[in-house]
């Protein structure tokens, strides 16, 4: 073999090694593990209830017919304006006006009756006049004869003729008085007769004057249900035939609300939303009322918020659908930690939602440092927003030392079980700090209870890199959220910290997120 061939298989053999010692180099490398970083930083967060409704009027009236007709004008269209008893609509009222005439025949002829029954009477009170007087004429003549018989001047039988004569005359008497009686009767019949004459020209009247439909209130026409010559039946409701929206100006978002979202809503908070018709314009609204009737569509449970909206430019119409967020909380100036952190997992990592139960091996040291960092938090919270004096501070401390070893004491072969002996434990000493304090300090004690738990506070675990570039897991405690941040509560990140959100395969550009979606924090 030449030298010139040595050179050339020693260059061959070279270029080889360089060759797979560059491959091998470029695998390593693309297989190595990065992560995409997120920095922890301080800003707003404002959570909102998203939710679709409908807009309507404020005050929406039916108008409808009380009697059925056929429709002889119409007098309004839609968008009319119309102002309070103003004529909108005529039904045909010939045969109301035949009822009117009849009824007013009726009364005159029950009218005349009365008067015929009055004369009656006025005869039978003069025959009783007339009986009486010859009732008292007959006693005047037994009376005679009874002295005529005394001495002896008359005879037996003229007495006895003279008192057959008074008998006769009282009957009369007493048969006049039951005529008059019954004369009377019949009068007070007869106006009776005609006061119910009088209803009936009265209802015949109303019902003449009901074929005229008049605006009930001021508004405009925004349903028209009727054209002139429609026939309307009145039988057990009465027919659609306008609907009058009183003032557009002021309208109303009919909102469907979750049965899981509608806890946070509340009357006066602050609304937003859109419509299909005007993209990209935003109109704002309140909470003016959380209806408690609920409407369950397809097992679906659903309660109505109504939201108040201006609409002083007309622009709205009644029936859009609005696309409706309410803001339930905010909070300025918090911790924020992203949602990505929070849902992020290594590879081999438990589940986040088990991290407020540390491992054995781990038991007592995240005892010590995450529950006593976050317990010593809460007091130096305690003490600060309800101003606790000295000794009122050691009994907390006292209370709060003695549920944590409490705590530890726990067994974790069921979670499910320790998580409701915490949460008992947890409430028996707040019921013992509530007993230390003033009534005062207990009403703020009891609003800063009623804040945390409609913030949803709940634990959560976020990753950072430790000095060798590896994922070390952190407890936090979060609460208020907007789908993108949340809010620390308490924990051990402070702002400015790299928390990881995923992994990156390096050469490839590809992010991944290491771990599925993360619900309930």
């Amino acid at each position: 073999m030449t030298r010139n061939n040595r050179y050339a298989i020693s260059l061959v053999l070279a270029l080889a090694v360089i060759g797979a010692a560059a491959y091998y180099w470029r695998q390593s490398g693309d297989n190595r593990q990065a992560y995409r970083l997120a920095k922890v930083d301080r800003g707003s967060i404002t959570a909102a209830v998203s939710a679709t409704g409908t807009l309507n009027p404020v005050v929406s009236v039916q108008v409808g017919s009380q009697v059925s007709g056929q429709v002889q004008e119409i007098n309004v269209d839609y968008n009319s304006q119309v102002k309070k008893d103003q004529l909108i609509a005529r039904i045909n009222p010939d045969s109301f006006m035949l009822r009117v005439n009849q009824a007013m025949a009726d009364l005159d002829a029950a009218r005349a009756t009365v008067m015929t029954q009055r004369a009656n009477v006025a005869v039978l009170q003069a025959e009783l006049a007339r009986t009486g007087i010859n009732l008292a004429d007959a006693q005047r003549d037994l009376d005679r004869n009874k002295m005529l018989i005394e001495k002896n001047f008359i005879s037996k039988a003229v007495l006895d003729k003279a008192q057959a004569v008074f008998d006769a005359t009282g009957q009369q008497v007493k048969s006049a008085q039951a005529q008059l009686a019954v004369g009377e009767s019949q009068v007070r019949n007869g106006e009776a007769q005609v006061k119910q004459r009088e209803a009936q020209l009265a209802q015949a009247k109303v019902d003449l004057d009901r074929t005229m439909i008049r605006a009930p209130v001021d508004g405009i026409v925004v349903k028209k249900s009727v054209e002139p010559g429609q026939t309307v039946a009145a039988s057990l409701q009465a027919p659609e035939l306008f609907v009058i929206a009183q003032d557009l100006r002021e309208m109303q978002v009919e909102t469907s609300i979750d049965e899981a979202e509608v806890g946070r809503v509340r009357v006066g908070q602050a609304a937003t939303f859109t419509v299909d018709s005007f993209p990209g314009r935003t109109f704002s609204g309140m909470v003016s009322q959380v209806r408690k009737a609920a409407q369950v569509v397809q097992n679906v449970v659903t309660y109505i918020a109504v939201i108040a909206t201006s609409n002083a430019d007309l622009s709205l119409f009644p029936g859009m659908t609005a696309n409706v967020r309410i803001i339930v909380d905010t909070r300025d100036n918090a911790l924020r930690i992203p949602n990505a952190a929070l849902r992020f997992r290594p590879a081999g990592a438990s589940d986040a939602r088990d991290a407020g139960a540390p491992s054995k091996d781990t038991k007592d040291k995240g005892s010590q440092g995450g529950q006593g960092s976050q317990g010593e938090a809460a007091r130096e919270r305690l003490t600060k927003e309800l101003d606790l004096n000295a000794e009122q501070q050691a009994k907390v401390e006292v209370i709060s030392n003695e549920t944590r070893d409490k705590i530890r004491a726990l067994g974790a072969d069921d979670p499910a079980e320790r998580r409701r002996q915490v949460e008992r434990l947890r409430s028996e000493s707040r019921a013992r700090i509530a007993e230390l304090l003033t009534p005062e300090q207990r009403a703020r004690y009891e609003a800063m209870g009623a804040a945390r738990r409609s913030a949803g506070v709940s634990s959560g675990r976020v990753w950072v890199l430790d000095a060798q570039g590896r994922p070390k897991a952190v407890a936090v405690r979060t609460g208020l959220t907007d789908g993108t941040y949340s809010e620390q509560v308490s924990g051990e990140v402070t702002e400015g910290v790299q928390l990881i959100t995923g992994t990156v395969e390096q050469g490839k550009g590809k992010a991944q997120p290491a771990g599925g979606p993360r619900f309930g924090f």
